[in-house]
C-alpha cells in the first residue's frame, strides 16, 4: 500500500479578503426595524401567535412604529422586552 501524501497551499490573501467578507455580512445583518414577518421568522412563532402573546404587551407596543397600516418594531428594544416576557413565562 502506497501512503497518501497531501499538500495543502493557502492564499493568505485570499483567506483575508474571505474573513473581511464574511465580517462584513455578519455586522450589516445588524437590524434598526423588523415587522411581523420577520419577528415570526427570528422567533419561529407564528405571526398569530406574536399577536395574541406579545405585541399586545405594552413593553412591545412602546417600541412599535406605524406608516399607514404598516407596523414595524424597532430592533434591539423589542427583543429585550419578548426576552423579558418570555423569562416571566
Amino acid at each position: 500500500m502506497v501512503p497518501a501524501s497531501v499538500k495543502v497551499e493557502i492564499d493568505t490573501k485570499e483567506m483575508k479578503n474571505y474573513i473581511k467578507q464574511q465580517l462584513d455580512k455578519q455586522i450589516q445583518q445588524n437590524l434598526l426595524l423588523v415587522d411581523i414577518n420577520k419577528l415570526s421568522e427570528l422567533l419561529s412563532m407564528s405571526p398569530r401567535y406574536l399577536e395574541d402573546t406579545l405585541l399586545c404587551d405594552p413593553r412591545v407596543k412602546m417600541h412599535e412604529r406605524r406608516k399607514n397600516r404598516k407596523r414595524w418594531w424597532l430592533y434591539e428594544p423589542v427583543v429585550k422586552a419578548i426576552l423579558e416576557i418570555i423569562d416571566e413565562w
